[in-house]
């Protein structure tokens, strides 16, 4: 709800983290909409108070249990409504690098793999990933 008592309308921010580990990216698959069975980066929304990195460290940490170090951003991708029917979403991805843990999924996914970055093996993934990737890779000088 907003100050005014009506629904928010609004785009919602979210943050999703390219980690690499070991020459590889780490791609989740999503249980639930949006984006069900669609693989993509770990995140999600950012909640009031929380800085956007302080938001990715624990939205990573909740749906995979890992630990990582951010980099720096890598553009931003837009989720509207119109093409999904859920909500309208502004996510800003960063590029990461795992640090610590295993993968250990929370119900928000389903599966995880670690890629070769240029090798999605057909996955379905999300609108724009494969460009998200080469910004991260660049930046990370792979």
């Amino acid at each position: 709800m907003t100050l005014t008592g009506l629904p928010h309308t609004g785009p919602q921010l979210a943050v999703s983290a390219g980690i690499f580990r070991d020459g590889k990216l780490l791609l989740v698959r999503r249980a639930r909409e949006p984006a069900k069975g669609i693989y993509t980066f770990p995140g999600g929304r950012v909640e009031f108070g929380e800085s956007l990195t302080e938001a990715l460290a624990r939205e990573v940490m909740e749906e995979t249990g890992l630990v990582i170090e951010i980099v720096g951003p890598i553009g931003y991708r837009e989720y509207l409504p119109s093409r999904t029917g859920h909500g309208h979403f502004v996510i800003l991805p960063f590029a990461a690098r795992w640090v610590a843990n295993e993968v250990a999924l929370n119900d928000e996914l389903d599966d995880a793999r670690w890629l070769v970055p240029g090798d999605l093996d057909g996955l379905q993934v999300t609108q724009g990933l494969p460009d998200t990737i080469r910004s991260a890779c660049t930046l990370l000088g792979l």
